[in-house]
C-alpha cells in the first residue's frame, strides 16, 4: 500500500476569501500561508526520507556495468531532484520565518503587498510582479 501522503498536493487547499476592507497579510491570512508552506515542507520532508530509504534498500552492486549505470543514472537523477528540493525547504524556511515576523506578503524589494493570489500561487514568493519582471529582464540582459 502507498503512503497516504504521496497522494496528496501538498499545494492544495481551499483558496483564501478576502473579505471587503479586511487588512492586507492579518492573522488568519499568515495562518492560512503558514498552513500552505508546513504542508509543503513536510511532504518535501517525506520525500527526502523515502530517497535515503530507497538508495540504501536498491543500492546494489550490479556485474553487468549497463545494470550499474542505469543505477547510478537513476540515483544522480532522484540526488538533483532532493538537492532542489534542499533550495525549496530553504526558501519555505525562510517564508515560515517572514510570518512569524509578520513580514511575509511584502516585496522585499519596494516593500509593496504581494497579492493573496500571487502567494498562493509561489507561497515563496518575496518580490512583487514588477520588482520580479525587472529582475527577470536584467538577468536575461546581464547573465
Amino acid at each position: 500500500m502507498a503512503n497516504k501522503s504521496m497522494n496528496i498536493d501538498p499545494l492544495s487547499f481551499e483558496p483564501y476569501k478576502i473579505k471587503r476592507g479586511e487588512e492586507y497579510m492579518n492573522e488568519k491570512q499568515e495562518a492560512h500561508f503558514r498552513s500552505i508552506l508546513e504542508k509543503w515542507r513536510t511532504s518535501l520532508m517525506e520525500e527526502v526520507d523515502r530517497t535515503v530509504h530507497h538508495m540504501k534498500d536498491d543500492a546494489a552492486n550490479f556485474p553487468d556495468p549497463n545494470d550499474r549505470a542505469s543505477q547510478e543514472t537513476e540515483f544522480s537523477i532522484e540526488l538533483r531532484t532532493r538537492d532542489r528540493e534542499r533550495k525549496l525547504l530553504k526558501k519555505i524556511n525562510e517564508a515560515l520565518d517572514a510570518i512569524d515576523a509578520h513580514e511575509y506578503g511584502f516585496c522585499e524589494s519596494c516593500g509593496a503587498e504581494i497579492g493573496i493570489r500571487r502567494l498562493e500561487a509561489r507561497p515563496t514568493a518575496n518580490l512583487c510582479i514588477e520588482c520580479k519582471t525587472l529582475e527577470e529582464i536584467r538577468e536575461k540582459n546581464y547573465g
